[in-house]
């Protein structure tokens, strides 16, 4: 187990499945229609309970981003340089994330993106990347 490793536990493991199988999801409350993310068992916006799983369309825009050139904590030190971001997914949360396969030349604030996901270890991690 690495400092990047997600604690899974009975109410996330939905989440990480999904993951694993390609699939991003958010929790939306069905009390004031808001989706959110990260995963909670409460909306952040009008506390109720009342959230349930929904598929995320996995389409984003980017809202900011910042080029990591060091960071000592397995696995990041070998990834490095590495683009951590913020994106605005299509509904409605902010994600933070990895943006991958975009020269950091090309990335813009407000460009298309699309998430895919990257294996580390037993789990599938959201990334970011531009739309296929």
């Amino acid at each position: 187990m690495t400092a990047a490793d997600p604690d899974i536990d009975a109410f996330t493991r939905p989440y990480w499945q999904a993951a694993g199988e390609g699939r991003l999801l958010l929790r939306r409350c069905a009390a004031c229609g808001r989706a959110h993310h990260y995963p909670r068992e409460f909306c952040p916006y009008c506390w109720s309970e009342d959230v349930a799983w929904e598929r995320a369309s996995g389409r984003a825009t980017l809202y900011t981003w910042s080029v990591v050139h060091r960071n000592d904590l397995p696995p990041f030190g070998a990834r490095v340089p590495y683009v951590a971001a913020v994106v605005d997914l299509a509904e409605g949360p902010r994600m933070m994330t990895e943006i991958i396969d975009v020269p950091e030349a090309d990335l813009r604030i407000g460009m298309d993106l699309e998430v895919a996901f990257r294996a580390e270890g037993d789990v599938a991690v959201p990334v970011f990347g531009a739309p296929s």
